[in-house]
């Protein structure tokens, strides 16, 4: 079987799931849900909600994890939903040209404002900011053109617009069913989803951005706002990139 497999790197607190559930509600799909967590936190002894759960549920060598991402063939195509704070440091990266990789992306001061009412303290580098830029100018590098590069805020904004030009550049054709899906936890999800996933399982398809989405959160303390004036110029450079539909 030929196996188109699609790598979606995100930083946390985006709409990373809505994402992999968009594309499991294909009629030619499987997904697998942040496959390198357990490795991210075995390497990094971060306590994270859940954690011994995450560490009994997947490997913990994320070489392991690698090789079976670009050998197993669950589907014609595998939509692989990853975390770019999860790229670990000295992780060899070249299994990631075995993939098709694109990047999801949201502005930086929503991500951090969201981030902070989850886990009080924590570091850019858990963002996965630099781990995602670092990626991009690889694969471009690599390429010799721009990857597939996704905002939040443009695809909530025209999803069918936005999801049609990326299944054009990923030679697939688009599928309604991308719209729209059941309400509900899947047994794709992570075992984390409990602690993560309440507002995908109560969704049904991308939700419209509120009226006040233009108005930028400001309940951001002294450090998060120096972590935010150090990833905008990360994100505006990838979002210069970004598929509007």
């Amino acid at each position: 079987m030929s196996v188109k497999r699609v790598a979606m790197w995100s930083g946390p607190r985006n709409i990373s799931t809505a994402m992999m559930r968009s594309f499991e509600n294909r009629s030619d799909s499987a997904v697998v849900d942040e496959p390198f967590y357990a490795a991210y936190l075995a390497e990094t002894g971060r306590e994270h909600p859940g954690g011994p759960e995450i560490l009994a549920s997947q490997s913990q060598d994320w070489r392991e994890v690698a090789d079976a991402l670009c050998r197993e063939e669950p589907a014609s195509l595998y939509y692989q939903k990853h975390m770019t704070q999860h790229i670990l440091p000295g992780m060899d990266l070249s299994f990631t040209e075995k993939l098709t990789n694109c990047f999801l992306i949201r502005e930086p001061r929503r991500i951090i404002a969201s981030y902070a009412r989850v886990r009080g303290d924590f570091t850019l580098e858990e963002l996965g900011f630099e781990q995602q830029a670092a990626l991009f100018d690889r694969e471009c590098d690599r390429l010799g053109e721009v990857p597939p590069v996704l905002d939040a805020a443009l695809t909530l904004s025209n999803p069918r617009g936005v999801l049609g030009q990326l299944c054009q550049r990923l030679s697939l054709p688009f599928e309604e069913a991308m719209l729209q899906w059941p309400a509900g936890p899947r047994d794709s999800d992570g075992v984390w989803a409990p602690h993560w996933y309440a507002s995908v399982w109560s969704s049904t398809g991308f939700a419209a951005p509120p009226a006040e989405s233009s108005e930028r959160p400001k309940t951001l303390t002294a450090a998060q706002e120096a972590m935010c004036e150090e990833a905008e110029g990360l994100y505006k450079g990838m979002r210069a990139h970004a598929l509007r539909g």
